[in-house]
């Protein structure tokens, strides 16, 4: 079953709260999103780190109920 905007950003909002989140459905097939995260957890850290961070929030998710997920990650400004 694939997963929603809302619920891709719930789990990434529930691990960092204090991240601006954006998601966008790539296809319109609730299965391939890019989102872009913004979060002072990212602050010092590598991209590689950065999206490992994500990609734990997601809980499993990612390569299951959420097939394709394009990341841009960054501390904020």
């Amino acid at each position: 079953m694939a997963m929603t905007a809302a619920e891709i950003e719930g789990l990434i909002k529930e691990a960092l709260p204090d991240a601006t989140v954006k998601i966008d459905d790539l296809r319109g097939d609730g299965d391939h999103y890019a989102a872009h995260v913004v979060s002072e957890a990212f602050r010092g850290k590598s991209r590689v780190q950065q999206h490992q961070i994500v990609y734990k929030a997601l809980k499993g998710n990612m390569g299951e109920a959420l097939h394709a997920l394009a990341l841009q990650t960054s501390a904020p400004d």
